[in-house]
């Protein structure tokens, strides 16, 4: 279906995007995990590794956003799985793929959480018993949150602004700006300093923005074209 004004990408909003294709490349908070898992964590091997996985990541992201995009324009929903009608059986089995995709990821984020929390109230050893426990609360809340709210969009959006900015573009650029033997305006830290700033200014931005301004969510409820009547209008418009 075509909208009206839907390649028109300079609007108020382009600020929360930014925060969402930032979430959708982080993955600072495994970097030494994966590091350490290495069978010979060289510098070179590791630059490898970032570099195709990301590059890859790249890949994938941009030919799914502009296919989901150029097929449902300004209808498009923040899951573009809930464009397509009930009855699309390969909508479905997307859905499923991306259940599992969900499943099989889950375990590494909740290890790095577990991880961190070890760390930082236990010192760094967790019992059996706690282990347990701490692992069992991470799922928990996780899912609690997960089933009090149906709109992937703003969830996106509020992650990316809140978590994927600093961790991409705020604590990296402020690390080696505190780390850096020159001043902050000698021109080796001018880029971490830019950074900075933007980083900084997509975060504040990008939360009022997602507050004052969530993205539409059809709370599972099937889009108008999905309808009967509007299905059998399109294909009668359409030539013989």
């Amino acid at each position: 279906p075509k909208s009206e004004n839907a390649w028109i990408f300079a609007k108020s909003n382009a600020v929360q995007a930014i925060g969402v294709m930032s979430f959708a490349f982080i993955c600072h908070h495994n970097s030494f995990l994966i590091y350490g898992s290495l069978e010979e964590p060289t510098l070179k091997n590791w630059s490898q590794v970032t570099h195709m996985s990301v590059s890859f990541a790249l890949v994938i992201s941009v030919v799914f956003a502009a296919c989901g995009y150029m097929t449902f324009t300004g209808y498009t929903e923040g899951d573009i799985f809930e464009n397509y009608c009930r009855d699309d059986n390969l909508a479905t089995f997307g859905r499923f793929c991306y259940g599992v995709t969900v499943i099989l990821t889950f375990p590494l984020e909740c290890f790095v959480t577990r991880e961190v929390i070890a760390n930082v109230f236990f010192h760094g050893n967790l019992s059996t018993v706690f282990h347990v426990v701490v692992t069992v609360v991470i799922i928990a809340v996780a899912t609690g949150v997960s089933l009090m709210y149906d709109c992937l969009g703003i969830v996106l959006e509020l992650n990316g602004v809140l978590s994927a900015t600093p961790l991409v573009f705020i604590i990296p650029s402020a690390c080696y700006l505190r780390l850096s033997k020159e001043r902050w305006n000698h021109s080796d830290n001018v880029i971490s300093c830019l950074i900075l700033v933007l980083g900084v200014l997509v975060m504040a931005v990008g939360f009022v923005m997602t507050v004052l301004h969530p993205q539409e969510c059809s709370h599972g409820k099937e889009m108008f074209y999905c309808s009967p009547s509007n299905v059998s209008l399109h294909n009668s418009t359409l030539p013989p």
